[in-house]
């Protein structure tokens, strides 16, 4: 007997790899429908006429979704074209494993299946297997698209249907998870299914996505495994957003990189029992019934004690297998979570290979400036939109908390004097955040500049300073939420085309709700000079400390004097001492930017000069409101107060000899720091605050 089955195996292993060469010749159903037949997703929504607005611009759209959408394996590719209420969106992707040539192919005979089966439709998708096309009346981008679904499966059956399904459904959990933590949104694994053949799966989402929506996604998808593939030996679950796939073949492209996972083989269901034998003794004079009893519960016990190793060392090895994978995707996801706990935003992904095209690969012509949180690039995209990229610098030890807090803010706000947050690329160890550009980049560029200076005629100061106003009053009032912006200053004021300004960079920004009016904090974040005292010392914040900054900014652009131009060889300490001197001697016209002595209007002048005086007053309940400010700024009829003199600083004589009260520098829990070597662009170091929002 023993001789006979040595001989069998030969057989067996000969007829199992002639069965899998003829497999791997003949693709299933599956293998072939995946391919051909398209998920059409004709959305519920209003429709829109033919030869209205909106129809000419989905139709200047789509062929920008095909050739954009081709240029990089695996990345999408979203835009929008026309102005509300017309305007269209739309979104491209090239699926995993599709060649560039595939997914161009797949996309221009997805445009031809959108607009034939969902015409006049404004919201439809169209999904095959290596590439997704979809537009839609409103941005969708980021959001998760479950409402329908579409199964395939092998059309051969499974012989251990129970087993096989448990065995599917563990798989595809990791692979599931591996996907959602991935930046890719790709998932693969490998086990073993039987001594002969392997068990694959694989999972994908849109790349737009972020992980959690992705995760979701694809839970989705495996519930969907019973109701399309039950008992199938391979079967594809796709909605909008992601697919699952899995199969006893490797079906995935070479470019996929499996995780090999060891997941123990369920047991098999018990036998039925049978009714025990009323046979006699054995020729040893022994009970027959009682011998097999023995021996069936040796073998119990055997069984028991080897699946409970067996299912041991898989739990130990799963566990070993989580560790490490989250420390390796614990840095390229942490930035993803941060921008994560943003709810309900809706804002634009850039991926990475976008931004490097827009920029020339980050090149030094497209520098614009560079700062604590990174380098700022100048770009242009596909559809010929210029941009703005701030870059996280890889060393920056603050620059994450930074740009989470910033897209969180920037992305709702919306204001003609507030810079616009296009949107945010998080990609291979890269943050960056997206803006709008603007072309005479930052106030402090014109203002300290002895040549640029001269651009700025009194009409302009003027026209900016309203501006900033107008900006700080929204973001103090108007929006939905108080926000404190906490590091005003003339590098991040920029101007645009028309010299209309744009307050920018809310890194350090704080959101107060309701009825709050103040807030406190450990540790100090912003740059010295712009400071009000009581943040200075104390780590008190309110919009008056916006007021106090603002005010340090308005004698600037009066003056043309940077505040930490002084030093203590000369008669005053800095700009604000320097101002009040003047102000109490009554020589205010002598303040005023030589460049502006001949043409501006003195009254209007000096008013600012008195209201910027009034905005920097020591105690912060002196100090206007932004709705006072900008009252102040455009009505005549408005008396202003005497100012109270600025803080740190006591006169002692008529003559203007000044006494520092405390300084601020020696304040060393503070963090602050001068550096007077520095170019103006710079104007000084941001502090940054490391702890929680």
């Amino acid at each position: 007997m023993k001789h006979h089955l040595l001989l069998q195996k030969p057989i067996y292993l000969l007829l199992f790899f002639i069965f899998l060469i003829l497999y791997s010749q003949n693709p299933t159903r599956a293998e072939v429908e995946v391919l051909a037949n398209p998920l059409l997703y004709c959305m519920y929504g209003a429709n829109y006429t033919n030869g209205s607005q909106f129809e000419t611009n989905l139709n200047l759209l789509l062929p920008s979704l095909t050739t954009n959408g081709t240029l990089n394996n695996n990345t999408f590719y979203n835009t929008s074209y026309g102005k509300d209420p017309d305007r269209v969106y739309g979104f491209s992707q090239c699926m995993s494993g599709a060649s560039i040539d595939e997914c161009r192919l797949c996309l221009n005979n997805s445009m031809v299946q959108i607009l034939q089966n969902c015409p006049n439709r404004k919201q439809a998708a169209v999904r095959y297997y290596n590439c997704l096309l979809r537009y839609s009346d409103w941005r969708f981008f980021s959001q998760l698209e479950v409402n329908q679904r579409q199964g395939l499966y092998n059309t051969q059956n499974i012989s251990d249907p129970v087993r096989f399904d448990t065995l599917v459904r563990t798989l595809m959990q990791n692979v599931s998870t591996t996907a959602a933590m991935n930046p890719s949104r790709i998932g693969a694994g490998v086990t073993n299914y039987t001594q002969f053949a392997s068990l694959y799966g694989f999972a994908q989402c849109t790349r737009d996505l972020n992980n959690r929506s992705c995760y979701r996604c694809l839970q989705e998808a495996i519930v969907g495994i019973k109701w399309c593939c039950d008992a199938k030996q391979g079967g594809n679950v796709y909605f909008v957003s992601c697919n699952i796939r899995y199969d006893i073949y490797p079906f995935y492209p070479a470019s996929v990189n499996p995780i090999r996972l060891s997941i123990p083989s369920p047991p098999p269901p018990p036998a039925a029992a049978t009714p025990p034998s009323n046979s006699g003794p054995d020729n040893s004079g022994r009970n027959t019934a009682e011998g097999n009893g023995k021996r069936n519960s040796g073998w119990k016990t055997a069984f028991i004690i080897l699946i409970s190793v067996i299912v041991a060392l898989a739990l130990i090895s799963l566990l070993c297998l989580f560790i490490f994978t989250r420390r390796r995707l614990k840095k390229r996801t942490s930035a993803v979570g941060k921008v994560e706990e943003v709810k309900d935003m809706e804002l634009q992904f850039f991926d990475l290979g976008t931004l490097k095209t827009a920029t020339n690969n980050f090149s030094d012509e497209n520098k614009l400036g560079e700062g604590g949180f990174g380098a700022v690039y100048k770009g242009k995209l596909f559809d010929g939109q210029e941009i703005a990229v701030k870059k996280l610098s890889r060393t920056s030890g603050h620059g994450v908390e930074e740009l989470k807090n910033e897209v969180a803010l920037v992305a709702k706000l919306q204001h003609k004097n507030l810079v616009t947050l296009l949107g945010c690329c998080i990609e291979e160890k890269e943050e960056m955040l997206v803006f709008e550009y603007i072309p005479n980049t930052s106030l402090d560029t014109f203002l300290f500049d002895p040549i640029k200076s001269r651009q700025l005629d009194w009409e302009t100061r003027y026209k900016i300073i309203k501006g900033i106003a107008r900006g700080l009053l929204y973001l103090h009032e108007d929006s939905r939420l108080r926000i404190i912006h906490r590091d005003l200053k003339a590098s991040n004021i920029l101007l645009d085309m028309d010299m209309n300004p744009k307050i920018s960079d809310f890194g350090l920004a704080r959101l107060f709700g309701g009825d709050q009016t103040q807030g406190n904090t450990s540790r100090i974040a912003g740059t010295y000079g712009y400071m009000a005292p009581e943040y200075a010392t104390q780590g008190q914040f309110s919009i008056k400390s916006d007021v106090y900054s603002f005010g340090v900014l308005v004698l600037e652009i009066v003056t043309g004097l940077k505040n930490s131009s002084f030093d203590e060889s000369e008669s005053s300490y800095d700009l604000l001492s320097y101002v009040w001197r003047h102000w109490t001697e009554g020589t205010q016209l002598e303040l005023i930017d030589k460049n502006l002595r001949k043409e501006c209007p003195s009254s209007e002048v000096l008013r600012c000069i008195h209201m910027g005086l009034l905005c920097v007053q020591e105690d912060f309940n002196e100090r206007p409101t932004m709705s006072s400010v900008v009252l102040m700024l455009n009505s005549y009829s408005v008396t202003l107060p005497v100012p109270s003199p600025p803080p740190f600083y006591v006169g002692k004589s008529k003559l203007g000899t000044y006494a520092r009260a405390r300084d601020p520098l020696s304040e060393t829990e503070a963090g602050l720091s001068e550096d007077k070597s520095k170019p103006c662009s710079v104007n000084e170091v941001s502090i940054t605050e490391l702890d929680p929002r």
